[in-house]
C-alpha cells in the first residue's frame, strides 16, 4: 500500500487584464477499486465567484468555476493525498480468456460485457478507426493468444518502435501521424494503443493521472519534476479493467495515480475554459508527486 501527496499547479499569465473566465476540468483524483482519495482541494487565485463539483458520465470528478473580476494571472492548484493498493489477484478472474473470446463477448447485444465496456469500443475524437492501426496491432494478436499476453506484446512493440519526443506532437496531432513518424509523448502512445485495440473489437479506455518518478541513484528528487501522465486500461470480462503503460512498457502498479478516464484525452482534459480579454497568454504547469509512505 502506497500513500502519496500530489500538487498540480496551472498558471495562466495574460498580456492584458481578462475581465471574466469560465473553466471546467478534471483535476481531482477519482476513487477506483485500488485507489482512495483521502483528501483533496483546489486553491484558485483570484477567488472564484462560484465553484462546484459534479460527476461526469464516466464517474470522474469534474469541477466548474468562474472568475468575475479583472485579472492578469489565474492560478489553479490541486492538492490531494491518495492511497493506492493494487493487488495482482484483483485481475486474476478471466485472465485465461483469449482475445477472440473477449471480442465475441463484447459483440453480444445487451451482454454484461457490452453494457460495461460499450463506450470504449468505438471511434472517438482523438482515436478514429484506421485500417493502418489494425494492421499494426495484428502481429501481437495471433489466433488463440490470451488477451493480456497480446496487450503486453503490443505495448512492448510501441515502446520499442516509437521514440519519446516532446517537441514533435501537440494535443491536436492525429494518431495516424504518430504512427507514420513513430514518435510522440505519453498521450500519443495511449491514443495509438487505444486505436489498435479498438480496431480489433476490444474495449480500452484512456486514463489520465500521475506517475511517481524515481531520481537516479545519489540524486535528490526535484520538486515539480513530475508530470501529468497517460496510459490505457483494457477490459477483461469477469476480471474488470487492467491498466498498461505503453510509454514505459509495463503493467501499471502502485506508482501510477489515477485522476480520470474516458474515451480519449478530450474527455479528461485537466483544465479548459474561455476568457474574455487578456490578449496573448502564457501557460505554465508544475506537478509534484511525493511519496509519504
Amino acid at each position: 500500500m502506497m500513500l502519496y501527496r500530489v500538487e498540480h499547479t496551472t498558471l495562466y499569465e495574460y498580456q492584458a487584464p481578462a475581465s471574466l473566465c469560465h473553466n471546467q476540468g478534471h483535476l481531482l483524483p477519482r476513487a477506483t477499486p485500488y485507489q482512495v482519495c483521502l483528501q483533496s482541494e483546489l486553491q484558485i487565485t483570484p477567488q472564484p465567484a462560484d465553484l462546484s463539483e459534479r460527476t461526469d458520465a464516466f464517474g470522474n470528478r469534474r469541477v466548474f468555476f468562474s472568475i468575475e473580476q479583472p485579472h492578469l494571472q489565474q492560478q489553479v492548484t490541486m492538492v490531494a493525498e491518495i492511497e493506492i493498493d493494487r493487488e495482482p489477484s484483483l485481475f486474476a478472474t478471466g485472465s485465461t480468456l483469449d482475445w477472440e473470446e473477449v471480442r465475441e463477448q463484447l459483440s453480444v447485444p445487451c451482454s454484461p460485457a457490452l453494457l460495461e465496456a460499450g463506450p470504449f469500443l468505438f471511434s472517438s475524437a482523438h482515436v478514429p478507426y484506421r485500417e493502418a492501426l489494425r494492421a499494426y496491432a495484428l502481429p501481437s494478436f495471433p489466433a488463440g493468444c490470451l488477451l493480456l499476453d497480446g496487450v503486453r506484446d503490443l505495448i512492448g512493440r510501441i515502446h520499442a518502435d516509437f521514440k519519446y519526443d516532446p517537441g514533435f506532437t501537440s494535443i491536436t496531432t492525429p494518431v495516424e501521424e504518430v504512427l507514420e513518424h513513430r514518435r510522440g509523448v505519453c498521450q500519443d502512445f495511449a491514443h495509438l494503443a487505444l486505436g489498435c485495440l479498438r480496431s480489433l473489437g476490444l474495449a480500452a479506455r484512456y486514463v489520465s493521472g500521475y506517475l511517481e518518478t524515481i531520481p537516479p541513484p545519489g540524486k535528490k528528487r526535484l520538486v515539480g519534476a513530475d508530470a501529468s501522465h497517460a496510459w490505457i486500461s483494457v477490459y477483461l470480462p469477469a476480471g474488470g479493467w487492467v491498466d498498461f503503460d505503453p510509454t514505459n512498457d509495463l503493467q501499471v502498479g502502485e506508482n501510477h495515480i489515477t485522476v480520470a478516464w474516458g474515451r480519449d484525452f478530450a474527455d479528461v482534459v485537466p483544465l479548459r475554459g474561455v476568457a474574455f480579454g487578456g490578449g496573448e497568454h502564457k501557460l505554465k504547469v508544475a506537478v509534484d508527486v511525493q511519496r509519504l509512505a
